[in-house]
């Protein structure tokens, strides 16, 4: 089962306002380690957005956290492929075309999960299955596309 990442667990992982988020993420990040994990490009590019803006990381930190995670994964750019299906996934579904981007780049990638805590749980797209693992009632999911270290 092939996963990959929101922008907004990255953040997590790095956000001391939200301490209980924050130890799920880096666990999530952890357990990915050992699992078949892609992360898109351009959740990368938002999260050093993100980190700089609101995380209060120096841009050498947040660059220095992208290339960490640049090197622990496999990395999927977004394709023309992938702009046209976002657009139509806005159009006809209602979603945030940035997030309907990052759906279409992880769908290239041959995801079956979009970890995300964006509204969307439960939500099937195409092959990819929007899951918020910080809700209990994901646990199995989760266990199932990240196994826990041991």
């Amino acid at each position: 089962m092939r996963v990959s990442f929101d922008t907004n667990l990255l953040c997590y992982a790095f956000d001391h306002r939200e301490p209980t988020k924050r130890a799920l993420a880096q666990s999530f990040l952890e357990r990915a380690l050992q699992a078949d994990c892609v992360l898109a490009q351009q959740a990368l590019a938002e999260f050093y957005a993100v980190a700089t803006r609101k995380l209060s990381l120096s841009s050498a930190e947040a660059r220095s956290y992208v290339e960490d995670f640049q090197r622990s994964f496999a990395v999927e750019c977004a394709s023309q492929d992938c702009l046209a299906s976002a657009m139509s996934a806005h159009r006809d579904h209602g979603i945030q075309f940035w997030d309907a981007m990052l759906w279409a780049t992880v769908q290239k990638a041959g995801c079956d999960i979009l970890l995300s805590e964006d509204g969307q749980d439960s939500r099937r797209l195409g092959n990819v299955l929007i899951v918020n693992p910080f809700l209990v009632t994901n646990r199995e999911i989760l266990d199932a596309a990240l196994p826990p270290v041991e």
